[in-house]
């Protein structure tokens, strides 16, 4: 198998300007050569509490917005808190769960959710919420591609996410989605040892064998 562990140096900076290129802590061990925002995009909880501009954000959703989505509906719906509004950042704060603690630290939190309903009949959305995975994973690659990193978490007070929602004109018909917290690569040595253990990590995935089933079962693609 040939591993493709291509990632740029720091000497390259993010598109923003903000920060040096992303990259993760141990190469991508890829099976293929991939686009360099694919390849470093991670998942990192050493974050900076340096501000983020917000045209850069804007930038991260203007990405999400063209997410591709069933019928066009364009489900998805996206609540932020960073520096221009430290209020609500401290209300999406005060739902993190004790083991996202780090979290606290990062500039920018969006709390996102998604359409459960179809606009044009109101029948049940059964792919709304991988519209909004769709959309989510355009904000992280243009993260990537703007020197930021960027974390989703699912621990979290749904329910008082939901209230959140509610009390920003987002109806029943909406659910919640994940929190994502977003800002410039921070000082692996301000996490704790088991965070700090976690983040230098080696990543992995399942192998490309076990989930890309060509012509079913039994054919591996070779």
């Amino acid at each position: 198998m040939i591993s493709h562990t291509r990632n740029p140096t720091h000497t390259n900076r993010g598109r923003s300007g903000l920060s040096p290129a992303v990259s993760p802590p141990h190469p991508t061990p890829s099976e293929a050569e991939l686009t360099p925002e694919i390849q470093n995009r991670w998942s990192p909880r050493a974050l900076s509490t340096r501000p983020v501009p917000r045209d850069v954000t804007r930038r991260l959703l203007e990405a999400a917005r063209w997410a591709p989505s069933s019928f066009n509906e364009q489900p998805w719906r996206f609540l932020i808190g960073d520096s221009e509004s430290p209020e609500f950042r401290e209300t999406l704060r005060d739902l993190l769960m004790d083991g996202n603690a780090w979290a606290r630290r990062a500039p920018v939190l969006i709390l996102s959710a998604w359409r459960s309903r179809l606009t044009k009949n109101d029948k049940p959305n059964r792919v709304a919420f991988r519209d909004l995975g769709a959309a989510e994973e355009n904000l992280l690659l243009q993260a990537v591609a703007e020197g930021l990193v960027a974390h989703q978490m699912g621990g979290f007070s749904v329910s008082d996410a939901e209230a959140v929602l509610r009390e920003h004109g987002l109806g029943s018909e909406f659910e919640v989605g994940v929190m994502t917290a977003i800002g410039l690569p921070g000082d692996v040595d301000s996490l704790d040892e088991s965070l700090r253990e976690r983040e230098l990590k080696p990543r992995g995935r399942k192998p490309l064998s076990e989930i890309a089933l060509f012509g079913g079962a039994g054919d591996n693609g070779d």
